[in-house]
């Protein structure tokens, strides 16, 4: 499968946003996070193979840029 790196950092970027609730929720009920850790993971492996498949990386500034192409591809 060949997944293009912006989609791949963008689906990453989801799942971190999802995994804080989680990890937050499980520390406030004082149980173990496994859902939160493994949802943690998947995100940072997703992140980090876009940042190492993207010739020179993401900047903080095209972060958004690649959020919008990722949205404008759904939509069209």
């Amino acid at each position: 499968m060949n997944l293009d790196p912006d989609v791949s950092l963008v689906i990453g970027l989801v799942l971190a946003v999802m995994a804080v609730p989680s990890l937050i929720s499980a520390w406030a009920d004082r149980r173990r996070p496994w859902t939160g850790v493994i949802v943690a993971l998947m995100a940072a492996a997703l992140i980090g193979w876009a940042v190492t498949r993207k010739p020179g990386g993401y900047t903080l500034a095209q972060v958004p840029e690649a959020i919008y192409t990722v949205i404008a591809r759904l939509l069209n």
